[in-house]
């Protein structure tokens, strides 16, 4: 991945929406911000059930027509209002089979939507660029769960291998556990079989895209006390899983409903979503799973980028645009990481890479009241909607944002439950480096740009032109000093460097 050149103008951004008609639900989604990793502007669905009468009737039943009548012409309406730059109207498994399928295809053209209807490849071509565009080292099985079709993706080095479609969405799960105990596992099993893809996920992750396996891991997180509210790239074990297929059956509709972001749409199919589970993760051969926030929406946008902005690294990208929206002098992180890389040579890459993400969002608390910077950089970091970034990862940010903003060495919960002790002690240097960056320069790029940083072993130098010996007052002097005892070095001031 490239991290990319940062952001200089002020240009009018484009607004893109989605509107996805899947078999559970209909959702318009508009987005805003750097094409590699759009911000959500808008962002509402219709619990439609579009496939809940397909394995019984073959066709969409009266009410789901009717709810989906009614969310197209709500989404029609509010995506004019938006004045988007474009829109795309897509729509997958349930109106890709139903036999009254063209009558909903007729309704949204009345709403002056022209609807692209997916193929089962297409879909799964969609779901992939998703998974990649979110997680772009993701290596493994891509399992897409929707009401009326499962895809599954090989993917492997940013690009998408062989992909296939499956009649198995969760609103068909229940007629075949209906059919009596192992009559779904045996059924997943001969699909695969005839497939060829028995097997193809052994030693590899799944990585799951779609409402009702998200619904699974929100309760596990529930169920487990997870500290860290965020779906993405939360990591399941197939034992686990095992055991959440057991749960569900025994936990209480009453509980259910203390899940946060569990609909009780969701909750309905959360049994039927997690036999199925059980039961492909069993066949597959794949022993964890990974859930990806990002899919089919997501992975049409990545799928009409360039390659070269395709390369560009989602992490840094929206870090960057977060830093220059919220911060108050443009380039300034990166400038920043530029100027206290020289004492983390040791550094590998992916530290590298967190700890320029911190640098792009050391700025981003100066609004907040003084007394609530150091909470505000670690609540930024750990529910930012960042992607490319697991639980340590945003652990170690938080970090670096809670001690440059003033909330010292310790770590406050619940950075220590998520990233290992070492780790969080390099990021506290993070910190205390961006900490003395940023008051030595006051934000402005010409210090940053005129003075240096060196670690010869004994000493830590700050090295300044003649010219800006004055930036060099008591208040940096202190920092300078603080920096120095935690590197177990000298504080050293050198003066006329060039």
């Amino acid at each position: 991945m490239t991290t990319g050149k940062p952001r200089t103008g002020a240009a009018v951004e484009a607004r893109t929406g989605i509107i996805d008609i899947g078999s559970n639900s209909i959702r318009l989604v508009v987005y805003q911000g750097p094409e590699r990793l759009p911000s959500v502007l808008f962002n509402e669905k219709v619990m439609a059930g579009l496939g809940r009468d397909l394995a019984a009737t073959g066709a969409i039943g009266d009410d789901g027509l009717a709810s989906a009548d009614a969310a197209l012409g709500r989404f029609a309406a509010v995506a004019r209002e938006m004045d988007l730059t474009r829109l795309r109207t897509v729509a997958t498994a349930a109106v890709r089979d139903a036999t009254n399928g063209q009558i909903l295809l007729d309704m949204a053209a009345a709403h002056g939507l022209e609807v692209e209807l997916l193929s089962g490849e297409q879909e799964a071509l969609a779901a992939g660029h998703g998974v990649i565009s979110a997680i772009p080292e993701a290596d493994g099985i891509v399992g897409d769960l929707g009401g009326g079709s499962l895809e599954l993706i090989r993917v492997w080095e940013r690009t998408v291998q062989d992909r296939i479609s499956f009649p198995l969405g969760v609103l068909r799960i229940a007629a075949w556990r209906a059919k009596g105990p192992g009559a779904l596992e045996r059924q997943v099993m001969k699909t695969l079989k005839a497939a060829g893809w028995l097997g193809r996920g052994e030693g590899l992750p799944l990585y799951l895209v779609g409402g009702s396996w998200r619904a699974l891991a929100r309760l596990d997180m529930h169920l487990n006390d997870y500290p860290l509210p965020v779906i993405h790239q939360y990591a399941l074990a197939r034992r686990e899983i095992a055991r959440l297929g057991r749960t569900i059956s025994h936990v209480p509709k009453s509980a259910l409903r203390d899940v946060s972001g569990l609909s009780s749409g969701r909750a309905a199919t959360l049994g039927d979503a997690a036999s199925l589970l059980v039961a492909l993760i069993k066949h597959l051969g794949s022993d964890s799973t990974v859930v990806s926030a990002f899919g089919l929406r997501e992975g049409l946008l990545y799928g009409a980028l360039d390659e070269e902005t395709r390369q560009l690294d989602p992490l840094i990208v929206a870090a960057r645009d977060e830093g220059m929206r919220a911060g108050r002098f443009a380039e300034h992180g990166d400038l920043l990481d530029r100027w206290i890389a020289p004492l983390f040579a040791e550094d590998d890459a992916e530290a590298a890479r967190l700890r320029l993400a911190a640098c792009l969002l050391a700025d981003v608390g100066w609004r907040a009241n003084p007394e609530f910077r150091a909470e505000r950089g670690v609540e930024i970091a750990l529910h930012g909607n960042w992607v490319a970034i697991d639980a340590r990862g945003r652990a170690l940010i938080a970090q670096a944002l809670f001690t440059s903003l003033g909330g010292g060495s310790e770590s406050p919960a619940p950075l220590g439950a998520l990233a290992p002790h070492d780790e969080l002690a390099r990021a506290v240097d993070w910190g205390l480096a961006m900490r003395l960056g940023q008051r030595m320069s006051g934000g402005l790029a010409g210090p940053l740009q005129r003075s240096r940083l060196s670690n010869d072993g004994k000493s830590l130098s700050l090295c300044l032109e003649s010219r800006d010996a004055g930036l060099y007052g008591e208040t940096v002097e202190r920092r300078h000093g603080a920096l120095a005892v935690r590197l177990d070095r000298k504080a050293k001031l050198v003066t006329g460097a060039n």
